[in-house]
């Protein structure tokens, strides 16, 4: 199962995400936009997720993905079991919510800064 610790250590590399605890759950956000919120009990993950592709993914993995409280529908989020995802997956959806609530130009940097560290030779 993917932990907080998991989530945190590699959530807090992304440029100007902050951590926050709200009313006992932790959050990251990008200024005053929260991207990830785990649950108090640490084992649901709400992210941004696009609106449109939510009910497909519950649809095509209902094991893994549930739409979030019907108070949050309106939002761009979506909510993912931690103890159905490995780390690799996470990061994936991690990288994806940041990536919609920063300037394309930060996502960009922060991608091929990624992508260098990743070359043979490095």
């Amino acid at each position: 199962m993917v932990s907080l610790e998991d989530i945190r250590s590699f959530a807090l590399t992304l440029p100007r995400t902050t951590e926050a605890l709200v009313r006992g759950r932790v959050k990251f956000r990008v200024g005053r936009i929260v991207y990830l919120a785990l649950s108090r009990d640490e084992t649901l993950m709400g992210f941004g997720f696009p609106r449109e592709w939510r009910q497909s993914f519950v649809d095509s993995y209902p094991e893994k993905f549930m739409l979030p409280p019907p108070s949050d529908l309106r939002y761009a989020w979506m909510v993912v079991r931690l103890a159905a995802i490995d780390v690799e997956e996470m990061q994936e959806l991690v990288l994806d919510a940041w990536a919609m609530c920063v300037p394309q130009r930060v996502s960009a940097e922060y991608v091929e800064t990624a992508r260098a560290a990743r070359r043979p030779g490095r």
